[in-house]
Formats: structure tokens, sequence, C-alpha cells
């Protein structure tokens, strides 16, 4: 199982920033192991952004994406005290949610 995202969202002006950092080998499928075979893709695919329950982002990644990946953007009309929840799906059909508490 993945390590827990880093989520920070803090309230800026009439909306809010969220700022994740995700934990994730973002394995391209095209680098080789030292005995000459292919380590098999694994990487995040689906990465979705709840406010409150509802759907505030979607987006479909691919092998590109680094290591560890960093994830910033803004909501609007979002208020202190507001759930954010960001969950991921990756090529092996892991998938993990975490949670923060707009500040």
């Amino acid at each position: 199982m993945a390590e827990p995202m880093r989520i920070r969202a803090q309230v800026q002006g009439s909306g809010a920033v969220v700022r994740v950092l995700m934990n994730h080998e973002m394995e391209t499928g095209q680098r080789k192991d030292p005995n000459g075979r292919t380590i098999p893709a694994w990487h995040i695919t689906d990465v979705t952004a709840t406010l409150n329950g509802k759907t505030v982002l979607t987006a479909e990644w691919g092998p590109a994406v680094s290591r560890n990946p960093f994830l910033q953007f803004t909501l609007k009309n979002a208020k202190a005290g507001d759930k954010v929840a960001i969950s991921w799906k990756d090529t092996r059909g892991d998938t993990r949610t975490d949670e923060a508490t707009v500040a």
C-alpha cells in the first residue's frame, strides 16, 4: 500500500490553494533492471479531487509524470473548514484517497 499523500489546503483570497505531494514510484516501463529485463510500467493513471464530496478536478496521467508527483491547484469559493479529498488509481489497480481540511 502506498504511503499517505501530504495535502495542504489554505484559504487565499476568495478561494483556496491546494498543494498535494503524492508518494509513488511512477515507473515508466522503459527502464531495464541490472539483468537487462524491462521494468514494467507502474504509474498513476487517474487523479480526482473533491471539495465536500463534489468532484472539482479530474486528470489522466501517463508515464511522463515524475516520481512522487506534486500537484497544485486553486479552488474557487472554498472556505476554511471545507474538506478536500484527493484520490488516485495506478496501472496495477491500486488506489489511494486522502483528505485534508481547508485552513
